[in-house]
């Protein structure tokens, strides 16, 4: 979207120079006339750099959001898998009761 903002913004400057170009105005020289067109033109390299810029900010927060997503993904998995085990692994109210595990340690003598 802002690369067909700054497309249609570059028309329309380009479109003025041609406009100051064939025109001129009777107030300001051709020197001064070639002055502003090289100050807008100094004006569009700028805004298209900046945008540059910006792209290649988001475009790295982009990737960093994806990075982020995937390790989301891998530690709600493994914290699923641990809460899993442990629930598991709990003793039922039987087996915790001390004759239980008297019996179980008699079985095993």
């Amino acid at each position: 979207e802002l690369e067909n903002q700054l497309m249609a913004k570059s028309k329309t400057l380009d479109e003025l120079k041609q406009s100051l170009a064939s025109n001129g105005s009777a107030e300001q020289t051709p020197e001064a006339q070639s002055l502003r067109i090289a100050e807008l033109c100094e004006m569009k390299d700028s805004i298209v750099n900046q945008v540059a810029q910006l792209k290649a900010s988001m475009e790295s927060l982009l990737e960093q959001w994806r990075a982020y997503d995937e390790i989301y993904a891998e530690v709600s998995l493994m914290t699923t898998r641990y809460l899993y085990c442990i629930d598991q692994c709990k003793p039922s109210e039987e087996e915790a009761s001390l004759e239980a595990l008297k019996k179980q340690v008699k079985t095993l003598q």
